[in-house]
């Protein structure tokens, strides 16, 4: 019996940066010494009062279903974290909480967009933007971006792409794979163009230099997603939110009950503790990622891989590898295979990134170093 699969999902691309790593836990499992350089996946552990506040709410029997847009406690506790952070008010009734963002994305999604219907985003951007588009039926715009814009979308540019279909506009501050800040000026012009922004706001928390804005800051026609995985480092925990229209809130509340249903109960109750209690522990995290970042500044372009855009938040670097190979898909694994340095191919993240790859200095200063002693004997046996 042949099984018929849809063609959106048959459409959806492989996640290279998942792919990179798969292929580096078998060579791993063979022996292999691999440094992982190409995930967003914090090397430092998750702060003991979050894991403490976890093991209390089990013990105490926090594990039934909560309210389906999360429970009332750290639905203040983020609206608290905006009011203090941003001078913003959000009421926690526009809040909704699931198992991170990537579910709340193909929610969004599912509810903005129509077949055909478009969605403007950077190229380069995240990798897995255009496939919760076109998954959801609708149409990735793409809008080339500039090094020396740090790969951030011109208003003037995006104004030009908004057509009869336009949905939302996609930003991402500070952004993957590059690691720049969206200046606060162009925020502020996206915010009066007619069509919602959507903001994804992970990398809230870690910015180095310059000044990260909240799009609420501009506009409460936005729709905002953010999260605990990176500034916190609870990847593994899934816990994420996304702040919306009070027009809108019901529908994306239905969406979740029938598909998700709730967070995590314990997860949630770790997280409030994780805003009220953790502040010192993200900016002892934040000073560590700043100290590896500056030395791959420094470092990258001694090996001839030049960063175009200094990267300012997050915890990435976009390289240029064009020298070495226009395939960066070919390129990383040659380096993995040959080097055991694990490192993302920019194609992941769309066309204007291919030839470039990307490095995570989630990993520690040791090992950072160690792989790029291992990338300079690799580029000096290729380079003239």
């Amino acid at each position: 019996m042949r099984i018929a699969l849809t063609p959106r999902s048959l459409e959806v691309k492989p996640f290279l940066a998942m792919e990179i790593m798969e292929r580096a836990k078998a060579m791993e499992a063979e022996g292999k010494d691999i440094i992982y350089l190409c995930l967003g996946e914090p090397d430092l552990p998750t702060p003991a009062p979050v894991r403490n506040a976890a093991i209390r709410a089990i013990e105490s029997g926090s594990t039934t279903y909560t309210h389906s847009l999360g429970l009332p406690e750290i639905r203040q506790a983020i609206a608290d974290h905006y009011l203090d952070r941003y001078g913003v008010t959000v009421e926690p009734s526009r809040i909704l909480v699931s198992a991170g963002t990537s579910p709340l994305m193909l929610l969004l999604f599912s509810a903005l967009l129509e077949d055909g219907d478009e969605i403007i985003l950077s190229d380069p951007s995240y990798a897995c933007y255009p496939n919760f588009i076109r998954f959801s039926g609708g149409k990735p715009v793409f809008l080339h971006t500039r090094p020396e814009d740090g790969f951030q979308p011109r208003p003037e540019r995006i104004r030009e792409k908004i057509g009869a279909r336009t949905r939302g506009i996609l930003i991402n501050s500070p952004s993957n794979p590059t690691g720049s800040v969206l200046p606060s000026a162009w925020m502020a012009e996206m915010a009066s163009m007619p069509a919602p922004l959507i903001s994804d706001e992970i990398y809230h928390g870690l910015t180095y230099e310059g000044e990260e804005r909240c799009v609420l800051e501009f506009t409460q026609n936005a729709f905002v997603l953010g999260g605990f995985s990176k500034a916190y480092a609870m990847t593994g925990w899934r816990l994420g939110y996304l702040i919306v229209p009070e027009s809108c809130i019901r529908t994306l509340q239905c969406l979740h009950q029938n598909f998700m249903i709730c967070a995590g109960n314990f997860v949630q109750i770790a997280g409030i503790t994780a805003l009220r209690e953790c502040q010192k522990d993200v900016a002892r995290m934040r000073s560590i990622y700043d100290q590896r970042r500056r030395y791959l500044i420094d470092e990258l372009p001694k090996l001839g891989l030049p960063l175009h855009s200094c990267p300012t938040g997050a915890f990435y670097a976009l390289a240029d590898a064009r020298h070495l190979g226009r395939d960066s898909r070919k390129l990383a694994l040659t380096i993995l295979e040959e080097t055991g340095v694990a490192l993302t191919p920019g194609i992941d993240f769309g066309a204007g990134a291919e030839g470039y790859l990307r490095f995570s200095y989630a990993n520690s200063m040791e090992n950072i170093q160690k792989a790029l002693a291992r990338l300079r004997r690799f580029i000096n046996q290729r380079t003239p």
